[in-house]
């Protein structure tokens, strides 16, 4: 993309850049020592590897497999050590403090309470330890100097038959941490469609939903997530380039289904470093984000899962970078896109991006200024 300057972020910048994740799974993000510790602690021991940088590693050349059902294997090692209401508290405390770190200035991480019931715990002790662990995390983040607010996203598991029941669970802690729904596993044989009855209740409760569609499965996938689900966001969302024709002359032609999606501005809520490894897309270079970009999309950028994916909010920026060499107005279109795409309060939302995200890229465009002009007068200086 083109800018009005030519201000290219430096690795520094796009770390200190504030920026909004909508798409982070909590089991897909823990510390490698966190997970070694914790199984240490439970007396789990089936962890491949028991060192921190090994276990990183295997986590990720697991992961890199180019499927979606080898993808999410990963996760019985990262669940089978959060079955204790302190391992919950630690591993959401730590993830809100990795996240601000990074500058995440907003979150919306999301977990599967029917997931870590295997020691006894509720659905209901599961969602309070998460959000005391978000809330010790926001504290700590900002005794750091740093600042975050994360809201917790509740998942049901699609293959599972509990949809309701977690709907029901996210209305109810809807005003204590918990900003949506989400359903998420592999996609192929299980439609959204088969939790029809979790949409329909929560659109009658007027709460907020988002549907993992169009990653692994295709243009149907996303159909029914939208037409029958009524979701209002997409996770991934990434096959919708599939109802996108690009003539050899460079025009473009949408079809209904992505006309559709731009028009009402469905938010995408793409993670191009998890898309790679679950081959829903060749490389960055090749990733429709950057196309998705050029036809105004309501893209978003996320990281999915940072352990799998060995990824952090700062990479996913610094690798589209590379790939398609954005810019600070380019960052700042993503993360204002995924402010306007989140599920607080709008007059919550307004305030983020017109008291945080815009005040911040406006100070990295005002570095790039003054090191301009600092450069400049150097050479001038020397000329002379």
């Amino acid at each position: 993309m083109t800018s009005q300057t030519p201000n290219v972020p430096t690795a520094d910048q796009i770390r200190r850049a504030p920026k909004v994740l909508l798409h982070d799974h909590l089991d897909g993000g823990l510390r490698p020592g966190t997970i070694i510790e914790l199984a240490r602690e439970q007396g789990y021991d089936r962890l491949p590897e028991t060192e921190p940088d090994k276990l990183g590693i295997w986590f990720r050349e697991a992961a890199d497999s180019g499927s979606l059902e080898r993808y999410l294997e990963t996760f019985a090692h990262t669940c089978a050590v959060m079955q204790t209401r302190e391992a919950l508290v630690r591993v959401a405390r730590e993830c809100a403090v990795d996240l601000a770190e990074d500058g995440v200035v907003y979150a919306e991480v999301r977990y599967a309470p029917e997931q870590h019931l295997e020691r006894g715990l509720t659905l209901e002790e599961v969602v309070e330890a998460v959000n005391e662990g978000f809330r010790e995390g926001e504290r700590q983040a900002r005794a750091d100097g740093y600042r975050i607010r994360i809201g917790a996203l509740l998942t049901a598991m699609r293959h599972a038959a509990r949809a309701l029941e977690i709907a029901e669970l996210a209305n109810r802690y809807r005003d204590s941490g918990v900003v949506g729904f989400d359903i998420a596993g592999a996609e192929a044989g299980y439609p959204p469609t088969r939790h029809l009855d979790a949409f329909e209740y929560l659109k009658r409760e007027n709460n907020h939903f988002t549907i993992h569609a169009g990653e692994a499965f295709g243009l149907p996938s996303i159909w029914q997530a939208l037409q029958w689900c009524g979701a209002d966001r997409l996770g991934h969302g990434v096959r919708i380039i599939d109802d996108i024709e690009v003539a050899d002359d460079g025009s473009v032609r949408l079809g209904r289904l992505a006309s559709y999606v731009r028009d009402k501005r469905i938010p995408l809520e793409m993670c191009p470093s998890s898309n790679l490894q679950t081959g829903a897309a060749a490389s960055f270079a090749e990733h429709p984000i950057g196309l998705l970009r050029t036809l105004h999309f309501r893209a978003t950028v996320n990281t999915d899962n940072r352990l799998m994916s060995g990824t952090t909010m700062s990479r996913e920026f610094e690798l589209l970078n590379d790939a398609f060499d954005y810019t600070l107005d380019d960052m700042q279109w993503f993360t204002v896109n995924a402010m306007k795409s989140a599920f607080i309060p709008f007059d919550e939302r307004l305030a983020m991006i017109n008291e945080v995200i815009k005040p911040g890229y406006a100070e990295l465009k005002s570095e790039w200024l003054f090191q301009q002009t600092a450069a400049t007068s150097g050479s001038s200086s020397v000329a002379g």
